[in-house]
């Protein structure tokens, strides 16, 4: 049977094949085997096994303490099915946030535990956003806040009162915006008596779709004025319509949260079914005001662009000399 000659052998003391200087055919081993530096045969060295196992069992330990102290104030498990979530329950939650009007329902789905479905007292659990589009995400808000930031120091840069403290800024006031109503619905849930911490979280992530107003409203403001900013009749037109889609979405979806329903069929796991008629009065009071007053101050404030170009670099060299 015919074959290939075998490959000619280098002479000489060439290095050209090796990185670190020796002969790239690993010092007499076989011709098909591939080079694999050994460093001198550190990683052999007992010294060096033990350097590694410490510096493992000090990551672990770290890891640990880092989830302990964590899980103090949050829960991870929690977290993450606020983040389970698929594109096509993304897209459709964009649009339900943007064109609330005709929605039904309202209801989040539930399904019964696997371990006591086949009971009539069954625990029964909300489903995960990718499942429910009614049900809340941290998704989207964390990426709108991104996208929020990179938007308006890209229209800062357009208008040519781009600085690097000018993302540094709006950083700042979205990140204390979030911060604001983060305490804010810290401190209604404690005057509402509302202590399970399932509902405070859905209540953070409600508070971010409001960036998916505000970038709607950035982006087509800027389109129809022209460079000119958010204000104009344009301006104030596009924001009283994602003010109001997100003050209307607000009121609907928050409502299983302050409100629930005492005569559901199958209560959910850690939610309130009993609401005397004052604590009722008073959320629907909360309900109101922190759909439509706080949320047309903090959206006003992240959709304010300052669209005369004077004044932006003006307001530029303010911050830059400060």
């Amino acid at each position: 049977m015919m074959r290939s000659p075998p490959p000619p052998q280098s002479q000489g003391n060439s290095n050209y094949g090796s990185p670190y200087g020796g002969q790239a055919g690993g010092g007499g081993g076989g011709g098909g085997a591939s080079f694999v530096p050994g460093f001198g045969g550190f990683m052999n060295d007992p010294t060096a096994q033990m350097g590694y196992q410490v510096g493992k069992t000090a990551l672990n330990a770290g890891q640990e303490m880092f989830e302990q102290n964590v899980n103090r104030y949050v829960s991870i498990p929690a977290l993450k099915h606020y983040f389970n979530v698929s594109t096509p329950y993304v897209l459709r939650k964009l649009l339900l946030v943007l064109f609330p009007w005709r929605h039904r329902p309202w209801s989040r789905e539930q399904r019964p535990s696997s371990s006591s479905s086949a009971s009539p007292d069954a625990n029964y659990y909300f489903l995960p956003p990718r499942d429910d589009i009614n049900s809340p995400d941290m998704y989207i808000p964390v990426m709108a806040i991104v996208t929020y930031i990179l938007l308006s120091t890209l229209l800062a840069g357009l208008r040519g009162a781009f600085h690097p403290e000018v993302m540094g800024l709006t950083a700042t006031t979205a990140f204390v915006v979030v911060l604001l109503e983060i305490l804010g619905l810290k401190f209604g849930t404690y005057i509402l008596s509302i202590s399970n911490d399932s509902q405070l979280l859905d209540l953070v992530a409600y508070s971010g779709y409001k960036f998916v107003g505000v970038i709607v409203t950035l982006v087509v403001s800027e389109t129809l004025n022209r460079g000119q900013g958010t204000g104009g009749w344009a301006g104030w037109t596009i924001f009283t319509y994602t003010f109001s889609a997100n003050a209307f979405f607000l009121l609907r979806s928050l409502k299983y949260v302050l409100l629930p329903d005492s005569s559901s069929t199958h209560p959910a796991s850690g939610s309130m079914h009993t609401v005397a008629r004052s604590q009722r009065t008073r959320r629907t009071q909360f309900l109101f005001i922190y759909s439509y007053i706080v949320q047309f101050v903090f959206m006003w404030i992240l959709s304010r662009q300052d669209g005369n170009p004077t004044h932006a670099k003006a307001a530029a060299a303010k911050i830059v000399g400060s």
